[in-house]
């Protein structure tokens, strides 16, 4: 058990996520999103949560245990050609996962998604939120639009806007 990892996420509050990631870049971050969708098949979805609390906390849950939690959760696996893409940022540690679907992880490895997860880490530690999330939807894009480039027959399957894990 690390008090310190403790502590930081039991002082998250919920208006820092607020003050963090408010309306308008939550806006900017759901319009990169859209955009990114245009160019391929792929479907990405964004979420942030301030800190875990309860047993996941005091039992050690990491980042990534989070992301593959909130990965099913929020379905991001349920989608028809196996395209779902979560990018994942754990406030209180400035921790970023990417978890993609089946489909995608056959084409991109993990040390690429470790890549871009450590790039928008660097911009967090000097507090660019909005350019890390949005930088690293465009890393995720470039990947995507490579190994699954839009067609005609491409829906949105996912939401756009970017989940607020309170």
């Amino acid at each position: 058990m690390n008090i310190n990892r403790i502590l930081k996420h039991l002082l998250v509050t919920d208006g820092q996520v607020s003050r963090t990631f408010g309306r308008s870049t939550l806006d900017n971050i759901e319009a990169a999103i859209k955009a990114s969708e245009a160019e391929h098949v792929g479907e990405i979805r964004f979420a942030v949560e301030g800190g875990l609390d309860g047993a996941p906390l005091f039992k050690g849950q990491s980042a990534r245990e989070r992301a593959i939690e909130l990965f099913s959760q929020l379905r991001v696996w349920d989608t028809e050609q196996k395209t779902g893409v979560l990018i994942y940022l754990l406030l209180a540690d400035r921790a970023v996962e990417i978890v993609a679907d089946r489909g995608i992880h056959a084409k991109v490895d993990s040390q690429e998604w470790s890549k871009v997860c450590r790039q928008m880490e660097a911009d967090f530690s000097q507090s660019n939120f909005e350019d890390g999330v949005v930088g690293g939807i465009q890393a995720v894009t470039r990947h995507l639009k490579q190994h699954f480039p839009s067609d005609s027959n491409d829906r949105n399957e996912l939401p756009d806007k970017p989940m607020v894990v309170l």
